[in-house]
This record gives structure tokens, sequence and C-alpha cells, in this order.
């Protein structure tokens, strides 16, 4: 499957849809719809959720919440003065509209449409972030809906977590199929690939993203999804026992024998100041 096409014409080889709602500057509120039900993850805007369901004449069935963030949940209100449906998020995050809070290692299903996901604690961004795993089936390849954690070569600045528990939570999804395509919550592309090639420079895959990734934005299109497998080859965060990542953070430290966490905290903060 081509992630981009999918993202860009919400065609799936499932019977589910994925589209990226774009809402503010950079944000994407994903919807899942069977073509009549849908879901919408992190909807921080009512207005582009609300157009896209009427478009396509879609019944919001749930909706999914990723973390505590105004620009994921600033919608949510709203759309239930519409639709009564449930709000599943995160359990130990403060959000007053979450009716259905759950923690990393549960799994539950949507009846329409049709879905089962597993949830996956991610603490760093915010300390009760959670992902949803979406496996294959349905919605054709398996997809992962990451909030603030995993960008496309990059990651979430730690507003509330430690470096240990980002990279802890960054280890767990890179365990995932390497088919799934991740689905972020913002078009950061293009500057973290800027930032990944400073660390990064010789890395022909991150060259080659970034030759492609700069010619869908050129096109108006999206970068994401991206795949699990491009993330493992290309992002700095999830290489941080890479030669060449190693040895730009310890050369960015002025410190030798950097241990893997250490690699990623350096690469953090350095990613924090780079411009």
């Amino acid at each position: 499957m081509d992630a981009h096409a999918d993202a860009v014409t919400g065609q799936s080889t499932g019977t589910l849809t994925v589209f990226p709602v774009p809402a503010f500057q950079d944000n994407y509120l994903w919807v899942i719809d069977n073509g009549k039900d849908a879901v919408a993850v992190d909807p921080g805007d009512a207005a582009p959720v609300l157009a896209y369901l009427d478009a396509r004449r879609l019944t919001l069935r749930a909706i999914l919440i990723t973390h505590k963030h105004a620009d994921h949940i600033g919608g949510v209100d709203a759309l239930l003065t519409r639709f009564d449906v449930p709000v599943h998020g995160p359990a130990h995050e403060p959000i007053a509209c979450v009716d259905h809070p759950h923690e990393g290692g549960e799994t539950f299903t949507i009846d329409a449409p049709a879905m089962t996901l597993k949830v996956i604690d991610v603490p760093g961004h915010t300390l009760g972030h959670i992902a949803y795993f979406l496996g294959e089936g349905a919605a054709g390849a398996p997809r992962l809906f990451c909030g603030d954690t995993l960008f496309s070569c990059g990651c979430g600045r730690l507003f509330e977590g430690t470096p240990a528990q980002m990279l802890a939570s960054l280890d767990k999804l890179s365990a995932l199929p390497p088919t799934s395509l991740v689905h972020c919550a913002h078009e950061y592309t293009l500057s973290n690939i800027r930032f990944a090639l400073a660390v990064d420079p010789d890395n022909q895959a991150l060259v080659n993203w970034h030759d492609k990734a700069t010619a869908l934005r050129a096109a108006g299109q999206p970068t994401l999804p991206t795949t699990l497998a491009q993330e493992l080859a290309t992002n700095p965060f999830l290489r941080s026992d890479a030669p060449a990542v190693v040895a730009s953070a310890e050369d960015h430290a002025g410190r030798t024998s950097l241990s893997r966490e250490a690699v990623f905290a350096t690469v953090r903060g350095w990613k924090d100041t780079f411009r």
C-alpha cells in the first residue's frame, strides 16, 4: 500500500477509510469510517470534522483522545452537542469529557465502524499519553494513532515526562509490525527532516525521504501516514543506538561513551533549540 496515496484519497485496502482532516496550522484530525459510521481521533476543532462528516454523510459513533492538550480535545464538546457518543481517552489525564478511560494493555471494541483497538501507554509528551493500535484487517495495514508521541523523523517535546520515559514509549512503538501506518497528529515532517539530516547527514534513506516529502508538500499533499519501517530507517529518535546518531550526539554533548538514554536525551535537547 502507498501510505501517502491512502492519506490523500482516504482509500483503504480494507473496508475502513482513514482520512487526515487538517486543522489549525499543522494538525491532522484523523477520521476512520466505513462509508456510514465514523470515529474521530483527537478532534481539536469540531468545524472541520463536522464538514468532513457532512460531506460524506457520515454519522459519528465514537471519539478517541490520546492526551489532554487543547488542540486534541478542543472540539469534543461541540461534537457531543450533535452526536451522543462515547469518548475514549487516557485514564490518567484530567479530561472531563472522557467517559471511557483506558490504560495501556487494554483492548476494546467499537461496534460501528467495527474495530478492535489496543491501548499503549506512551508517557513522555504528557505523563498520561496513550496511543491506539488497530491491527491488520478492515483498515488494511496495521495502523497506529500516536498523538504527539511519534512524528515522522521526530518525537514529541517532553512537557511532563523524562527522556527515559519517552525512550521507553518509543521502544514500545518500535516493536509494532514494521508495516504499520503511523498516523501522527501534526505535519512536522519537513522541519523534522531538516534536523534529522543535521544528526544523520549520510543516511540515504533519510535523504530519499526528504526528497519525497518535499515533493508531497509542494503538491499540497500530506506526508502522513508514514510507516514504522520508514521511521526505523530515518527517525533519529528511534535510532539512538545507530553509530551515526551516537557519534553526532557525543559530538554535540562534548562527551564520549554516552548511554543509549543519554544519546536520546542529548538529541531531544538538541532538537529543542535547533533552528
